[in-house]
């Protein structure tokens, strides 16, 4: 195997990082849009400027469903690995992460306090590496593990199948052994396909296009009330001579004392403009919301627009149907990521190269996108009893909780199988 280096690597992620730090950007709603319009001037839409969180919202609206319980059929003890890396900080990170930059990557060192290997989340834009598209791990690997306040690197990392070498900013190039015999760098990618291999962005091109033409609309909303707000005036037939008006005093005066002309004898005609009306933009901006959802698997009642609220669980879930399959895709890619962060944690404790296929059993379990109320408790209770008595023992505590995420008791048994017993 032939390793392309990390002079080629440093070229790839200096390709993609503009694209996933404008992403950050939309997340964090400080990107700045081109205006476009062709008849509000920029000087006075800038002054404006709208600010809006789809993107955000479509992001944290999977992430925190997403809540990863533990590996089942641990026969390595790899819970304890990430039990011992603050696994609530941890997993958040690694989901988040992935769903903006559509991957993240799990940098895995020795521990010189414990026996546990340490787990570092790294973003897209800070990692990239050769990916090896039947096992998801990569052939060779490069990251920015530290940074100035100039965002300009200060360690740098290079790992292959045997060694990692540390390039630090001020200090002489090091190497520590890997016995893994894989780099000791993982990638946790969400929708990863043959022609994405490092998978999609949940802020997509179309989630960002429906956001920029909301913002817009705000915009120009926001201009015209002021408009709206202090319509025009106007004055036909007066004295040329009179006292010019002050526009001010016109305006927020309640009694204007206007004289006729001497020469026509004619009253002047007080005139308002007719004020745009502000109906427009909201409609505009629901069908840009009503776009959005549909990208994202989400209702306008996510988005602010609020409509009949569902009564139950089941309710939501149905209202939510795209959001579930999203979420339920990601749970089984970001799965396979975790699983081979999991199984070379456990080579680099052991310090012996275990085969991929032995992690086969380990299966990652999360808890269920949508917990369960108490209509929807009383729904799988009476299918779990009418299935037990169909096939004595088939649901039992642990597929329980896969359905309500209730831990309950497990050891509990079938009311079936107790009667046989």
């Amino acid at each position: 195997m032939t390793l392309r280096g990390i002079g080629y690597l440093r070229r790839k992620l200096a390709t993609v990082q503009p694209r996933v730090n404008m992403r950050y950007k939309q997340y964090s709603m400080t990107n700045h849009d081109t205006p476009v319009g062709i008849t509000i001037p920029f000087n006075i839409r800038s002054q404006y400027r709208s600010v809006l969180g789809w993107c955000a919202k479509g992001v944290d609206s999977l992430a925190d469903r997403l809540v990863f319980r533990e590996f089942a059929n641990d026969n390595f003890e790899v819970n304890k690995i990430f039990r011992d890396n603050n696994p609530d900080v941890f997993f958040d990170s690694v989901v988040l992460s992935a769903l903006i930059g559509s991957c993240c990557f799990v940098y895995i060192s020795k521990s010189d306090e414990g026996d546990s290997p340490r787990l570092q989340v790294i973003e897209a834009s800070q990692a990239t590496g050769i990916i090896n598209p039947i096992t998801g791990l990569l052939t060779e690997g490069y990251a920015v593990l530290a940074s100035d306040e100039y965002n300009r690197p200060t360690l740098e990392a290079y790992f292959t199948p045997t060694k990692t070498y540390y390039i630090p900013k001020d200090g002489k190039p090091y190497s520590t052994v890997n016995p893994t015999g894989h780099p000791l760098l993982v990638p946790v990618i969400h929708r990863p396909d043959a022609v994405r291999p490092f998978g999609r962005s949940r802020i997509t091109r179309a989630g960002m296009y429906y956001q920029k033409y909301a913002k817009r609309t705000l915009e120009r909303a926001d201009i015209t009330a002021e408009f709206y707000s202090w319509p025009q005036k106007y004055i036909v037939g007066l004295d040329p001579d009179a006292e010019p008006l002050e526009t001010w005093k016109a305006t927020v005066s309640s009694l204007l004392v206007i004289s006729a002309s001497e020469e026509t004898k004619s009253n002047p005609t007080v005139g308002q403009f007719t004020t745009a009306s502000m109906s427009p933009f909201t409609e505009q901006l629901r069908t840009a919301a009503a776009g959005f959802a549909g990208e994202t698997g989400l209702t306008l009642d996510d988005l602010g627009f609020v409509s009949d609220n569902p009564s139950s669980v089941e309710a939501i879930k149905a209202s939510h149907e795209n959001l579930r399959l999203a979420g339920r895709k990601a749970q089984r890619s970001l799965g396979s990521g975790l699983l081979n962060v999991a199984y070379l944690a456990a080579c680099l404790r052991d310090e012996f190269a275990y085969l991929r296929s032995q992690f086969v059993r380990t299966e990652p379990k999360w808890e269920p996108l949508f917990e369960a109320d108490a209509s929807g408790l009383t729904l799988i209770g009476d299918g779990v009893i009418k299935l037990n008595q169909a096939i004595p023992g088939l649901i039992d505590s642990e597929v329980v909780r896969d359905l309500t995420g209730i831990k309950g008791n497990p050891n509990a048994k079938p009311a079936e199988v107790i009667d046989n017993e």
